[in-house]
């Protein structure tokens, strides 16, 4: 019987540290695994919101970089992770979606994280070398059919948002090209000004500065309208490529088991962020669109 007491009482002691825990969260930095390289464009917007978040949760978001197999280390290191709020991840469609249809992953994409809010969303840029003889989309169209096989994309490997955008443009144009896997499209972009591949199919906030810097050329935004960040840079549809509308999405996750208040209080931080003048400041240029109404990752309670 003593025994008995014992357990139960150990058994009420544990119930009890999980709620207590939640109550006082933080009490020490957290971080936000990024699962691309530094300088791309998740690694972007992770440094964008960690500092305004850690104001708000009263603790440092510190940005890691975990990179490798298209995402899918990043990813896999949260979801092995304690489920206390202090590991997160950062992503998109293509690191919480598309990578669970193409990798034997070793977790569950749907079981094994808690997603704790949208961020934005980013359409695509067709960008090429200078190096390449074509000064707008049907000249680069006309170029790689002329060389099949000689040109070449960049991407974050296969599955990334990049590799999916130039799947796309593929099937369209019907061209032929080679595609160059890179541990992110930060190391791609820096190839690309460099001239040791001849284009990308990437996300505006990650082409953008370096298209304002003429260090390469935008063809095109697989978007149906013009970026505000960009009215100068035709759709696909005006440049002569109709249908390749592609648009990624980002948002925020934690180890599935987080507790309830943790998850609410780093929505309430995401929230927060993006409420945020400065941050919205620091977003537009690069070209992402911010929802008006704050929720989770498509997948997510609402």
């Amino acid at each position: 019987m003593n025994i008995l007491r014992v357990l139960l009482f150990l058994a009420a002691a544990c119930g009890s540290v999980a709620p207590a825990a939640a109550q006082t969260y933080p009490t020490k930095p957290i971080t936000m695994v990024v699962p691309f390289a530094a300088g791309g464009p998740v690694d972007t917007i992770a440094r964008i919101m960690a500092v305004p978040m850690g104001r708000t949760l009263g603790q440092t978001v510190v940005v890691e970089n975990t990179t490798g197999a298209a995402g899918t280390l990043g990813v896999g290191r949260v979801a092995r992770a304690a489920p206390d709020g202090y590991t997160l991840s950062i992503g998109h469609w293509s690191t919480h979606v598309i990578n669970g249809a193409i990798y034997p992953l070793q977790y569950d994409l749907l079981k094994d994280l808690e997603p704790l809010g949208m961020i934005a969303t980013n359409p695509l840029l067709v960008v090429a070398s200078p190096a390449v003889p074509a000064k707008d989309l049907k000249e680069l169209i006309a170029w790689l059919k002329a060389n099949p096989g000689k040109g070449s994309l960049g991407t974050a490997g296969v599955g990334s948002a990049s590799h999916m955008g130039g799947l796309n443009f593929q099937n369209l144009s019907g061209t032929r090209f080679q595609y160059i896997p890179y541990r992110g499209t930060g190391p791609a972009l820096q190839d690309l000004v460099g001239g040791h591949i001849q284009f990308m199919v990437d996300q505006a906030s990650n082409s953008l500065p370096q298209v304002r810097g003429g260090k390469i050329r935008a063809f095109a935004v697989t978007a149906k309208a013009r970026l505000a960040a960009a009215p100068d840079i035709p759709t696909v549809d005006e440049a002569g490529l109709p249908g390749l509308h592609i648009s990624v999405w980002y948002g925020i996750w934690a180890p599935r088991g987080t507790p309830g208040p943790v998850v609410e209080k780093l929505n309430s931080a995401i929230v927060a962020a993006l409420a945020d003048t400065a941050v919205r400041q620091r977003l537009a240029p690069l070209g992402p669109g911010v929802p008006a109404r704050r929720h989770p990752p498509p997948g997510g309670p609402a």
